[in-house]
């Protein structure tokens, strides 16, 4: 799928959880609702991160695009590492080692151990990169019509407000973990396995469950039978998969927070 709906798609996907945590009597404070979304959003676009013409590798200037680069020959070396024998080497690694749940789970990991480790900047520091994320997949005609720094100095501000809000007591910092921040990680894993599970809708699937070993492949594309599938950006994903995110997402957000109340 496309930037904007991996976006709405890891936005609802917050929201549904959203749901089921205030059905089973663990509510989210609104701001863990609010800024899960919103990270969960970002995060969906994380996985493409192995390709310099995505939206993540282009949303931070020249940093992006290098990492990108590393990013990019890191997959490929992996990949070429641990294939199977009956798979084919490859030059490029758009669609392996950043779209498998290893690596998702390796990122939420790693950015929910630096927020405990390291405090308020790094809570800032992961919260401004999923904003700006967000942005750029929510409000992508906007963020392509604006300049890169509004957006960098929006997802400043919003990263900051959020930050602030969060740290009042009762507001979330604490939420499902008695470590500030723990959390944090949680939405970020979601986005990235929501963004698999959409590019599982298209022609090429995607190799989510490396490395274990499928038909004699390590490397195997998981995806939906082939007659359901369809091209990234075709009519069914804006006009069928992108409406069914928001509806589902607006009635679960309203959900959780009725049953919060």
């Amino acid at each position: 799928m496309m930037g904007p709906a991996h976006s709405l798609s890891g936005a609802m996907a917050w929201l549904g959880v959203g749901l089921a945590a205030a059905a089973a009597d663990h509510p989210m404070p609104w701001p863990v609702l609010l800024a899960g979304t919103l990270i969960c959003a970002g995060a969906a676009l994380a996985p493409d991160l192995d390709q310099k013409g995505a939206t993540i590798s282009r949303a931070f200037g020249a940093p992006s695009k290098w990492l990108a680069g590393l990013i990019d020959k890191l997959s490929v070396a992996v990949y070429n590492a641990t294939r199977a024998k009956r798979e084919r080497r490859r030059s490029g690694g758009h669609r392996t080692l950043t779209h498998t749940f290893p690596w998702a789970l390796a990122v939420g990991v790693g950015f929910s151990a630096a927020a405990v480790l390291f405090g308020r900047w790094a809570v800032l520091i992961i919260l401004f990169i999923h904003m700006v994320l967000a942005v750029e997949g929510l409000l992508w005609k906007m963020a392509r019509m604006s300049s890169d720094v509004l957006v960098w100095l929006l997802g400043a501000t919003s990263a900051w407000i959020l930050a602030a809000v969060l740290d009042e007591p009762g507001n979330g910092s604490t939420w499902l973990f008695s470590e500030p921040y723990l959390w944090l990680g949680i939405p970020i894993v979601l986005g990235a396995m929501v963004h698999n599970f959409g590019d599982a809708l298209t022609i090429s699937g995607v190799p989510m469950l490396w490395p274990l070993t499928i038909k004699g492949r390590r490397w195997y594309p998981i995806g939906t039978p082939s007659f359901m599938r369809f091209k990234a950006g075709a009519w069914v994903e804006n006009k069928v998969l992108m409406p069914v995110f928001m509806v589902v997402g607006a009635a679960s957000g309203i959900g959780a927070l009725v049953l919060a109340a």
